[in-house]
């Protein structure tokens, strides 16, 4: 069936434990985020009720893609094994969203947790928890491989773990594995988990996904946009930024030894890179302006993506032996360092002294000019353009 749906962004507050909430390396301006623009989308819904067995083989083919930068799988054996219970003693079970990306390729949008599971149990075997990051990287394939699967430093044998009746009766599933449910075994593989799955037709791109990801996750704690955009634009490109994140030069520049857990600090380079690359054209939200960079990145050409890499090596490299310049009262400035990595992009990439890019970068910040574009809406289209012209003033004169 085909619906069409008015988004509205509902800004979140900060989560508990996150850079938003703490403080610890963003300052104010950076951590502000823009209403995404209202829209009107057509999606195509269908739902489907697939078998155990065949989800298991989409999964294990590939077909039915777990994004790899989702969260890492964090239920416990007796979680998992209650989802399993639930199968095979016919209770319903919560749905699942999935969104075609194109014929046989099934991105999930919520529901990573239930289907990995069931795809562990049919595999008998089941991740230890201190691999859950390991995991997460061998998600990047679309599917983990049998012989990961077999390694015992990773995983362990899959038996269910259920509760005792009230009575003190055992459960007759308890310490079961798969292949050891002999005649519910079949009644397993055949019991079945709705899902929808959701298309955008218009308007071009997939940005009702985007909002659709934020608004139907459910997991414990809502997911950044960065970690919603890692999951829908996953690309080449996109790993090699995401291992960017974690050169020392930048986390010179940032401030901070190690990346942040929710991608903000990964954010930041693909606002600059974005910036960089069509300045004048941003308009609306930040969000959308991010999101349409990555969905160009993911036809980059290899000397595209070379070009977007070494652009940000070579600006860092500026400041490898200067105090980062992009510190403000003590916390790392997002919205500074975009600035100026897009003025000097418009500048030419001008090679200078590093101790004179670094002077001209904490001049400008220093400027009133400069603070007024932080006052109200430091992502609105105005204040970012102003910022980029302020920095490339400073970077020019520096640079003659």
């Amino acid at each position: 069936m085909t619906s069409t749906y008015q988004m509205v962004e509902d800004p979140a507050g900060p989560v508990a434990g996150s850079p938003a909430a703490d403080g610890s390396w963003l300052d104010e301006a950076s951590l502000e985020s823009d209403e995404v623009e209202v829209q009107d989308y057509d999606i195509v819904s269908s739902p489907n009720d697939w078998n155990f067995s065949t989800i298991v083989s989409f999964i294990g083919s590939g077909a039915m893609v777990i994004p790899s930068f989702q969260r890492n799988y964090i239920w416990d054996r007796k979680r998992a094994s209650k989802l399993i219970e639930s199968l095979l003693i016919g209770l319903p079970v919560p749905q699942v969203f999935l969104y075609e990306e194109e014929r046989n390729s099934f991105l999930v949008i919520d529901g990573q947790q239930r289907l990995l599971t069931l795809y562990f149990f049919s595999k008998g075997r089941f991740p230890k928890p201190k691999i859950r990051g390991e995991l997460r990287a061998r998600l990047q394939q679309g599917f983990i491989d049998e012989d990961f699967l077999e390694d015992d430093e990773f995983f362990e044998t899959f038996r269910l773990s259920l509760p005792k009746s009230p009575t003190g009766k055992p459960n007759r599933f308890h310490g079961l594995t798969y292949k050891g449910l002999k005649e519910d075994k079949t009644s397993l593989d055949l019991r079945t988990l709705r899902n929808i799955v959701v298309k955008q037709t218009s308007p071009e791109g997939n940005s009702a996904v985007f909002e659709l990801f934020n608004r139907l996750n459910t997991g414990g704690v809502n997911l950044t946009q960065q970690e919603i955009r890692a999951s829908l634009y996953h690309s080449e490109f996109f790993i090699e930024v995401i291992n960017l994140n974690s050169d020392p030069a930048w986390r010179h520049i940032v401030g901070t030894e190690k990346p942040d857990a929710r991608m903000r600090d990964t954010e930041f380079l693909l606002r600059a890179l974005a910036l960089a690359s069509s300045s004048d054209g941003f308009s609306g939200s930040m969000a959308n302006f991010i999101n349409n960079y990555c969905l160009k990145a993911r036809k980059f050409s290899e000397q595209d993506a070379r070009t977007a890499h070494d652009g940000l090596t070579g600006f860092f490299t500026l400041f490898s032996d200067t105090p980062s310049p992009f510190m403000r009262a003590g916390k790392f400035s997002g919205v500074l360092f975009e600035s100026a990595y897009a003025a000097w992009q418009q500048c030419g990439q001008p090679a200078m002294e590093h101790k004179k890019i670094s002077e001209a970068i904490s001049e400008a910040k220093q400027t009133e000019e400069f603070a007024d574009t932080l006052q109200e809406g430091s992502t609105k289209p105005v204040n970012i353009r102003k910022r980029i012209g302020i920095l490339r003033s400073h970077i020019e004169r520096a640079a003659r």
